[in-house]
C-alpha cells in the first residue's frame, strides 16, 4: 500500500495529494520548515522543471549517494536498470492502445522540426506530455480520458509525414488503418472514457478501459472465475495479481505475466538486471530476496511471490532496497490485478530515527486503539520503518509518485512475518522545495492568523508523522476475524477506499495523543491541530480542485478523505465540532473542538475496522456511497475559482535522475548521478532505450 499524496499543508502550497498501498501529494507552505537532517545543496538547484496543463514536473536530488560504497552503487545501478526495463508494462496495463499510441507520439515528436511552425503542434505536445505523465491516455488521478485540443487534421498530417518504417504498425496493419483506428481512440469520447470505473450501477469491468481483462469479459464472469478457485483458509495467495483474464473458446482463462508468458520481453530484461544485482547483494538475506523475485518472474506462480515477500520483509539490515513487481491493485476495479512499479532506494540513516521510534511502539498503538478488543492484534509482529532516499521510480510509481509505502499487501504475510513501512524523504523534500518556487495557498484557505502561524511552525512535522503513522501503524493494525475472506473478496470495489480511510484514521487519532509528545516526536499537541486543520480542509474543499465541475469523486484516496471529513462534520454538527463559516464571501471549515473531533475519528475508525474484520460489505458500501462520492457543486465551484486565482498546478510528478556507470577493465568501479531538467527529453530517451514490448 502506498500514500501517493502529501499531507495537506503541503497540498496547500503545491496543490498535490497521498496514500500507502497508496498516497497523497501535497505541497509545503512557503514557511514550512524542512527537517534539519536534510542537507541538500540548495543554492543552485532548480526543483520545478516544467509546467503544463494541471501538472508540475519536479526534479529531486539523491543526497548521500556519493558516500555509498562502489558495491552499493553498482547494486543500485542494476536495480535502476531493472526498474526502467518494466515501464512498457504499465502503459499496456493501463489501456490496450497505449503502447502503440506512445510509440507513435514519440515518432511524431522526434519529427517536430517539420511540425513546430504549426500552431496545433504546441497543443499536441501538451497532450503528449500529459500522456507520458499518466502512462497512457487517461488522467493519472481522475481516470478520465484526455480531451484532445489539437485537430484530427493536424494528427493526420503529423502521421502522414512519417516514413512507414518509423511507425509502430501492428502485424499486417497499414498506415491508413492505424491512423483511422487511433484517431477514433483519441477523439471519440465514447471509446474508453474511464480507465477505472467505480460506478456500482454499471459493469465495472466492461466500463473500465484498464487492460487487465479481455474486452468482452464481464464483471460477473470475473467474480465467478475467482469464486470457483480453490479456497485456501490459511495463508491464501494473491490470486490474479499477475494475470490477464480473457475468453478463449467461450471460457475464462488466465494469461500470466512472466518470462515466456505475457510481457515476456520486458520481464526477461528485468530478470537480467535482477540477476546481476544478486551478484553484488549486500548480504545473504538480500540475495535470497532478489533470487526469489527472479524465481517468481520466471514461474509466474503467486506462491513464489509470497516466498519473495517473506524474504524481502525479513531483509531489514540492508542499506539499499527495491520495490519491484505487480503490486498495487488500485487500477483494478475489482482489486485483483497488480500494476507494475518499482522504487529503488537506500536508507536515510539520520531521518530513519523518527520513523523507527514510531515502529518500536507499534504494540502500544495497537493496545490503545479505539477499535474493539476482539479486532486487535495480540502480538504485532515485524513492523520496520525507515526513511528512504529514492534513486529512481518507474511504472505506477512514476512520474506521479507515492510519498509513503507499506508492504507487502498480503494480509497473512503481514501478520506472520511483518511489514516494511517507508517514507520517501528526498521526494517529500523536493515537493516542499518546489512549492516555495510558486504561490502558497495556506493563507487563502486558513480561517485565522492563528491557524496560519500554527501551520508554519508545525506543518512539516505534522505531515511527516501523518505519513509515518498511516503507513507504519495504520496499515499494520487490526485483524480480520477467523473464517472471513480477504477484504478484496468481502468488500470488493470498496476495499481500497475503506482501507485507506482506516489507515488515515489511525494516524489522525494518534496525532492528537500526548504519547507523541512523550516520545519527543512533537513539541505539543498543536502539531496535531495542524494535521486536523489540514485534513478537514482537504477532505471538504481543497481536493475538489482535482475534479471538473459536475464530476463525482472516484479515486480511492480522494473518496477516503471526503468520507472521513464529511462523516465527522455531520456527526459533530450538533456540537459544532467542525463549523462552516463565511468571511468576505468565502467558505471556511473551522474546527472548534479538537478533542471531540478526535473522539469522532476514533468512532469512525472503530466502525471501519469492524467492517474490515467482519467483511461487512453493505455497511462499507453505505459509508462510501453516502459520504465519499457526491460533491457539493457550490463549494466545488468556489474552490476552483479560488485556486484559479492562485495559478498553481493541482498535481506534481518527477523527472528521474540518471545513473551512469564508470567502468575500468569491464568492471563498474563507480556510478555517477546526473539531474536532467527536460521531461520531454527523458521520455524520448526512455522510449529509445527501455522499450521492449512489441505492439500487438
Amino acid at each position: 500500500m502506498k500514500i501517493k499524496f502529501l499531507p495537506i499543508s503541503l497540498v496547500l502550497a503545491l496543490g498535490l495529494t497521498a496514500c500507502g498501498g497508496a498516497s497523497e501529494k501535497k505541497e509545503a507552505t512557503e514557511a514550512t520548515q524542512t527537517e534539519s537532517h536534510v542537507n541538500h545543496e540548495e543554492s543552485d538547484f532548480k526543483y520545478t522543471a516544467d509546467r503544463f496543463a494541471d501538472l508540475r514536473l519536479i526534479r529531486y536530488q539523491v543526497p548521500g549517494f556519493e558516500e555509498l560504497s562502489a558495491k552499493k552503487k553498482e547494486l543500485l545501478y542494476y536495480l535502476y536498470k531493472a526498474a526502467l526495463s518494466g515501464r512498457d508494462i504499465m502503459y499496456d496495463q493501463n489501456f490496450r492502445h497505449n503502447l502503440q499510441l506512445r510509440k507513435l507520439f514519440e515518432a511524431i515528436v522526434k519529427n517536430e522540426d517539420q511540425l513546430k511552425d504549426d500552431a496545433e503542434y504546441e497543443k499536441f505536445l501538451v497532450y503528449v506530455k500529459r500522456f507520458w505523465f499518466s502512462n497512457g491516455i487517461h488522467h493519472h488521478y481522475s481516470n478520465n480520458k484526455f480531451e484532445a485540443d489539437f485537430t484530427k487534421e493536424f494528427f493526420a498530417k503529423a502521421v502522414n509525414e512519417l516514413d512507414e518504417a518509423s511507425l509502430p504498425l501492428k502485424e499486417g496493419q497499414s498506415k491508413a488503418q492505424m491512423l483511422e483506428e487511433l484517431t477514433e481512440v483519441i477523439f471519440n469520447p465514447t471509446i474508453a472514457p474511464k480507465k477505472v470505473s467505480l460506478d456500482p450501477e454499471k459493469d465495472l469491468v466492461l466500463e473500465s478501459a484498464i487492460n487487465f481483462y479481455g474486452k468482452d469479459v464481464t464483471q460477473a464472469e470475473v467474480e465467478a472465475y475467482y469464486a470457483g478457485l480453490d479456497k485456501v483458509e490459511n495463508n491464501p495467495p494473491e490470486y490474479g495479481l499477475n494475470t490477464q483474464l480473457v475468453k478463449k473458446d467461450g471460457k475464462i482463462v488466465a494469461n500470466t505475466w512472466k518470462v515466456g508468458g505475457l510481457y515476456s520481453e520486458a520481464i526477461t530484461e528485468i530478470v537480467k538486471w535482477l540477476e546481476k544485482a544478486s551478484t553484488v547483494a549486500e548480504n545473504e538475506q538480500q540475495k535470497l530476496a532478489l533470487d526469489r523475485l527472479v524465481a517468481y518472474y520466471k514461474s509466474g506462480n503467486v506462491s513464489d511471490w509470497d516466498a519473495y515477500n517473506i524474504a524481502w520483509v525479513n531483509d531489514t539490515n540492508s542499506r539499499t532496497d527495491v520495490v519491484n513487481g505487480f503490486i498495487e491493485v488500485y487500477n483494478d476495479p475489482l482489486g485483483y490485478k497488480g500494476s507494475f512499479e518499482s522504487v529503488v532506494s537506500f536508507k536515510d540513516m539520520e531521518a530513519t530515527k523518527r520513523i523507527e521510534a514510531v515502529s518500536k511502539e507499534a504494540q502500544w498503538f495497537e493496545d490503545n486503539s479505539p477499535i474493539m478488543e476482539e479486532h486487535k492484534k495480540e502480538n504485532v509482529k515485524g513492523i520496520t520503518g525507515k526513511v528512504i532516499t529514492v534513486v529512481v521510480e518507474a511504472g505506477d510509481a512514476s512520474p506521479s509518485t507515492p510519498i509513503g509505502i507499506n508492504l507487502p499487501n498480503n494480509g497473512w504475510i503481514r501478520e506472520q512475518h511483518g511489514s516494511k513501512s517507508v517514507s520517501l524523504g528526498n521526494i517529500v523534500h523536493a515537493y516542499e522545495m518546489s512549492s516555495k518556487e510558486g504561490k502558497s495557498s495556506l493563507t487563502e484557505f486558513a480561517y485565522s492568523q492563528e491557524e496560519i502561524n500554527r501551520a508554519k511552525e508545525y506543518g512539516s512535522i505534522a505531515d511527516l508523522l501523518h505519513t509515518d503513522l498511516h503507513e507504519v501503524i495504520g496499515h499494520a493494525s487490526g485483524k480480520v476475524n477467523p473464517g472471513i475472506g480477504t477484504p478484496k473478496e468481502t468488500l470488493k470495489n470498496y476495499a481500497s477506499t475503506l482501507e485507506e480511510g482506516r489507515a488515515d484514521l489511525v494516524a489522525l487519532y494518534f496525532l492528537y495523543d500526548e504519547k507523541l509528545v512523550e516520545m519527543g516526536l512533537i513539541p505539543s499537541l498543536d502539531a496535531g491541530k495542524v494535521a486536523y486543520d489540514d485534513y478537514i480542509k482537504n477532505g471538504l474543499m481543497l481536493q475538489l480542485r482535482r475534479l471538473e465541475l459536475g464530476e463525482q469523486v472516484e479515486e480511492a484516496h480522494m473518496r477516503n478523505r471526503q468520507m472521513i471529513a464529511k462523516w465527522v462534520y455531520e456527526k459533530g454538527a450538533a456540537d459544532k465540532v467542525v463549523e462552516k463559516k463565511m468571511k468576505d464571501g468565502k467558505t471556511y471549515f473551522v474546527i472548534n473542538d479538537y478533542a471531540k473531533l478526535r473522539e469522532l475519528f476514533g468512532q469512525l475508525l472503530r466502525e471501519l475496522q469492524r467492517i474490515k474484520s467482519e467483511g461487512d460489505y453493505e455497511a462499507g458500501k453505505a459509508l462510501v456511497e453516502n459520504y465519499a462520492v457526491e460533491v457539493d457543486p457550490e463549494i466545488h465551484k468556489e474552490v476552483l475559482a479560488r485556486f484559479e486565482a492562485l495559478n498553481s498546478a493541482p498535481y506534481g510528478g518527477f523527472i528521474n535522475p540518471v545513473l551512469t556507470p564508470v567502468e575500468e577493465n569491464g568492471k563498474i568501479v563507480d556510478v555517477k548521478v546526473e539531474y536532467p531538467d527536460d521531461f520531454k527529453g527523458q521520455m524520448l530517451y526512455y522510449g529509445e532505450n527501455y522499450s521492449f514490448l512489441p505492439v500487438k
